[in-house]
């Protein structure tokens, strides 16, 4: 509204001095001025009050000077920019306000309570100890309390950290913050609402916001000694040749270059990054966010998925993987457990075709069975599907999930066990190439800060590289590593969970993974990255980087300038009007290159729009691939285990998927998919270790068949078990990498989309 009265008054002016009346057209210049003086004016007592000196000062001298020797003209044009430079800074902040209001997911203001036989909804701030409250599925839990019902599952992932469903039982205490992934559940209140966990939390969003270091922004820096000289070099003009020419000196002196570079370089940055999904609060944000150098990233839903993925199918030598697989999945379709979901997505990827079950029971906390083709299949704890005791090929699968840190589920046929299914958090596959990124951006540090168990952050330690890890940290143990990082240098956090939040706020920057963001992680970072992607982590900060280089410059550049027009003005060589014109000159200038910030520096090289049908149709295929590798591990396991002909006949089923699945996948990336990326890498040379891994997997696949065709299926000596062992365990690993490496390419060249790591 402002910059449009101002502007309006200038254009009257001209539009009247064109008509001939030069009375008319000063009294539109001086009207628009006056306007420009009462807003510089409250600009400035609203900056010193929240105590920074920028360049308001000069340019309210420059305005009541130029209409103290009625250079009406000049004053007019340096409120129209005036006005226009904080008008662009505050519609940057509100739109971005807008757009994070719009992601936000709501806390819940009301609570469930069960009142004698009679359900009621009431408002939560009503809510006493001693309530019977029910939370019903997908809801949030609105305060902390006892489980009265028999048993829960919860997810309870933005508290602590834990990316799979927890289960709880009777008597156990449920937290507010935490989703009911189950069916409706009732508790006993324990403490009020503002006393329970998630109040807790946001009271300390509240305090690491009031604690937060104060932000030097990059114009106010350089004002403060321009702000000196431009006084000095009027002073001295007034000495020289009197107030109109101070005036003169003042009138160039209009920190446009300040008001305006900045500004616009931000506003171009922070709309480079809406396009890419990332919102950004206000221009401050983003100049802080440039001079970052140690990152603080969360574990779950930021390093890995934050969502359950079935990565292995351990079974008994009576049943087939895909068998069992489909009849638990078929199960599963009528469970709302969020591992459920998980396993009929994974069946369904795999081509399984599902059957509706009949006579179906399911247990909060224990499981679901019923009949599936005619068989009774249950699936759920160990004890629920006829597992008194572990099994070795259940032991062995229980194992690794408990070092990886992953679930087991099992499946039962019939009343005995058949299957475990192991569900872990998978990695993002664009982590390890965003940490690198930013590192060669300037980031020196990288810590991983999460409430998850130690022997889960390590095992992820150990795979992106990161240079330290805290784990198992509460809420105020998370701030006080923040507080402690941002004493040596300026701090990134990353996260997305409610007790990422303090942080969040804390830090001189706060990323929230917007997708699946709390409210409260939200509302206290500064950032939201509105895709399901780490990397757009890596976008923000070189926009931010080349958004601030570029104001910089620009100021630089004017600020130069100005002074050599200054200095002209002082000798009396260039009148207010001239230097007012002249200045509209540099501002030009200004706003052009700093409109430089909305082109992407990316030199990355990209696909076209046929080459990403190519890789798109290879990444299908490596989705499809991934769960039949998991296969070749299955078989490596019982190698050992089973009868010569079993053995014969599981590892002959193996060489026939190698054969008729994976050898043709390679091949044909080697004659199709290779020679696209060559174009694209400049030359065979960069490819030449993934080549070498192509040779490497037809050799082995070549070389298991040798062995294969040489197996008796009445004896099977204990080198041959050995040898036989060795060959799938190599196969299955260097495959498993090699398509891992690969997805990491289809990553860098291919911005459309991401594929879904660890989908089995």
């Amino acid at each position: 509204m402002l910059p449009a009265t101002v502007s309006a008054g200038l254009l009257v002016g001209a539009v009247v001095w064109w008509a001939g009346s030069l009375r008319g057209a000063h009294v539109a210049w001086f009207a628009a001025a006056l306007v420009g003086v009462a807003y510089s004016f409250s600009a400035m007592v609203s900056e010193l009050r929240r105590g920074r000196f920028g360049v308001d000062p000069l340019a309210l001298l420059s305005l009541v000077g130029a209409l103290l020797v009625h250079e009406f003209l000049a004053a007019a044009i340096i409120a129209v920019m005036f006005a226009s430079g904080h008008a662009l800074d505050q519609w940057a902040s509100r739109r971005a306000r807008r757009e994070i209001a719009s992601l936000l997911v709501r806390v819940p203001k009301t609570a469930h309570l069960l009142r004698g036989e009679e359900l009621t909804t009431v408002d939560l701030q009503s809510v006493v100890v001693g309530d019977l409250v029910v939370v019903t599925s997908g809801e949030m839990v609105p305060v902390d309390g006892h489980l009265i019902s028999d048993s829960a599952v919860l997810d309870e992932s933005a508290l602590t950290g834990e990316s799979l469903p927890v289960g709880r039982a009777r008597g156990e205490l449920v937290r507010s913050g935490a989703l009911n992934s189950g069916p409706p559940l009732q508790i006993r209140a324990i403490a009020t609402a503002d006393d329970s966990t998630y109040s807790g939390i946001i009271r300390l969003v509240a305090g690491a916001e009031s604690a937060a270091v104060p932000f030097v922004r990059l114009a106010d820096r350089y004002s403060q000694w321009f702000v000196v000289v431009a006084l000095a070099l009027a002073g001295g003009a007034w000495a020289l040749g009197g107030p109109t020419r101070a005036v003169a000196v003042l009138v160039v002196a209009t920190p446009c270059p300040l008001i305006l570079a900045v500004p616009v370089a931000l506003v171009s940055g922070l709309s480079r990054s809406a396009h890419l999904g990332i919102i950004v609060k206000n221009g401050a944000v983003l100049e802080r966010l440039a001079r970052c150098t140690t990152l603080l990233i969360d574990k779950t839903g930021t390093i890995t998925r934050g969502q359950p993925v079935l990565s292995e199918v351990a079974v008994d030598t009576t049943v087939s993987a895909p068998d069992v697989l489909r009849l638990g999945a078929s199960l599963d379709q009528l469970s709302p457990h969020p591992l459920a979901r998980s396993l009929v997505e994974s069946a369904l990827r795999r081509g399984l075709e599902l059957e509706m079950p009949t006579a179906v029971e399911e247990v909060a906390g224990q499981g679901i069975r019923g009949r599936v083709d005619g068989r009774m299949i249950s699936v759920g704890t160990a004890s629920w599907c006829g597992a008194l005791e572990d099994p070795a090929w259940a032991h062995h699968a229980r194992r690794r999930a408990r070092l990886d840190g992953a679930l087991t589920v099992f499946v039962g046929v019939e009343g005995s066990p058949a299957a475990v299914l192991v569900f872990d958090d998978p990695i993002r596959p664009d982590v390890e190439r965003t940490m690198r990124r930013l590192r060669r951006r300037g980031i020196r540090r990288i810590a991983m800060v999460t409430g998850d168990r130690i022997e889960v952050a390590e095992t992820v330690r150990a795979i992106i590289g990161v240079d330290e890890v805290f784990a198992e940290r509460s809420p105020q143990e998370k701030l006080d590593i923040v507080r402690d990082e941002s004493s040596r240098s300026s701090t990134l956090m990353v996260g997305d969970g409610i007790n990422d939040a303090p942080a969040l706020a804390l830090a001189a920057v706060g990323v929230a993974m917007g997708s699946r963001a709390a409210t409260a992680a939200s509302e206290a970072a500064d950032v939201i990255l509105t895709s399901d992607r780490l990397d757009r982590l890596d976008d923000a900060v070189a926009i931010a980087q080349k958004s601030l280089r570029v104001a910089r410059q620009s100021m630089v550049a004017g600020i130069g300038l100005s002074l050599v027009a200054m200095g002209f003005a002082a000798a009396g060589w260039l009148p207010a009007v001239w230097g007012a014109m002249l200045q509209e000159l540099i501002d030009v200038a200004v706003i052009l290159n700093s409109l430089r910030a909305l082109a992407s520096e990316d030199d990355s090289p990209h696909l076209n729009a046929s080459d990403t049908a190519v890789t798109a149709r290879f990444r299908s295929q490596h989705t499809a691939l991934r769960a039949r590798i998991e296969e070749i591990r299955t078989v490596a396991d019982a190698v050992g285990s089973m009868e010569p002909a079993e053995t014969l006949v599981a590892v002959q089923s193996i060489y026939e998927m190698l054969s008729s699945e994976v050898q043709p996948h390679e091949e044909e990336e080697e004659a199709v998919l290779y020679p696209l990326l060559e174009r694209l890498v400049g030359g065979r040379e960069p490819l030449g270790a993934m080549s070498h891994a192509h040779r490497e997997i037809l050799h082995e696949i070549r070389r298991l068949g040798q062995v294969v065709g040489e197996l008796r299926a009445d004896h099977v000596s204990d080198a041959e078990l050995a040898e036989l062992r060795g060959l799938l365990y190599g196969l299955y690993y260097v495959v498993k990498l090699h398509t891992a490496q690969e997805d990491e390419n289809y990553l860098y060249l291919d911005d459309s989309q991401i594929p879904t790591a660890g989908a089995a």
